[in-house]
């Protein structure tokens, strides 16, 4: 487990290196010039040059990586070129409103995807497994945007029982109103992800029903249901594991759309901002964290597989 524990280590350390690279040369292949954020309309060529020097852009590409790599490292993501304040500090202050959205959502998602999946699967010769099914394929072809529209339509215009959108300024000091604001947004992920979710666990699900193990157990005397949970749940959860890291990971990086329908200032909304004004430093920091994020989330998700199905580890032994 050690050796496999080093290698996977060295796997992310190698993969964050390399997103930092992609995300680097990407940006710079983007048109527009960072400099002409800091200039009037009309600047001249000198005025350009020297905003270039001072961004630092007039150096050749492996020049601009490696300082910036650097930055990286000691944990400095640079200042944004609009507001010219640092852009950790920023992203930091984001975080409390993108965060419990995707943990919450996942949460949510998770709650109904895993008795639906198992439903579906386990009465999968019934008129309603199928129905449940379809029922999943359909919230899979459905946009975020979309879902979060009609939820706002309902909730919001009509009934009136929740904000369209919108964060209190205090933020999580009034909690009451932080929650109503997330109310909404957290469903609206919750149920584009779900439907995704159901399938996988409908299909591990399947697998494990038609298992021998769970016949013998059965035969033993115990009913489907205890059979099941004492001997199927196990491996049916081996490769939802990773579906369910992938889906945490996709969640995060969905709160960016979620977010600008509902108008919350998160990490979303951040990206949507410096996008549009070419503001790099912000992109990159917002770009990089969420890497960051996805990669770290697919790690985590590989060693509690390990930890789960004590085959990966024989395998990884032998």
């Amino acid at each position: 487990m050690l050796s496999y524990l080093l290698r996977r280590t060295a796997i992310l350390i190698g993969s964050l290196v390399l997103a930092a690279v992609a995300l680097f040369v990407l940006l710079r292949l983007l048109p527009g010039d960072p400099a002409n954020a800091l200039l009037p309309v009309g600047a001249t060529p000198e005025q350009i040059e020297a905003a270039r020097r001072e961004l630092g852009t007039d150096a050749s590409l492996p020049a601009q990586f490696l300082t910036w790599l650097h930055d990286v490292v000691t944990l400095d993501l640079g200042k944004s070129l609009i507001s010219t304040l640092p852009v950790g500090p920023e992203i930091t202050a984001r975080l409390p409103v993108t965060v419990p959205l995707t943990l919450a959502a996942f949460v949510l998602a998770v709650l109904i995807a895993v008795p639906v999946g198992v439903l579906a699967a386990a009465r999968a010769g019934r008129w309603y497994g199928p129905v449940l099914n379809a029922v999943a394929q359909l919230g899979i072809a459905v946009p975020a945007f979309w879902v979060g529209l009609l939820l706002i339509t309902a909730f919001a215009l009509r009934l009136r029982i929740l904000p369209a959108g919108g964060f209190p300024p205090d933020g999580w000091g009034d909690p009451g109103t932080a929650i109503e604001s997330l109310v909404l947004p957290v469903v609206t992920v919750a149920l584009v992800m779900s439907a995704s979710l159901i399938r996988y666990v409908r299909s591990a699900t399947l697998g494990v029903l038609g298992a021998d193990y769970l016949r013998t157990a059965r035969a033993l005397g115990s009913s489907p249901a205890q059979a099941f949970w004492r001997h199927g749940l196990r491996n049916a959860a081996v490769p939802v594991i990773a579906v369910l890291a992938m889906e945490l990971a996709t969640t995060f990086l969905g709160a960016v759309v979620v977010e600008s329908v509902f108008a919350l200032p998160g990490l979303g909304s951040l990206l949507v901002r410096g996008i549009s004004q070419h503001d790099y430093p912000v992109v990159q920091g917002v770009m990089l964290v969420s890497t960051a994020t996805v990669l770290v989330v697919g790690f985590l998700g590989d060693l509690a597989q390990r930890l789960v199905d004590p085959r990966l580890r024989q395998r990884g032994a032998s």
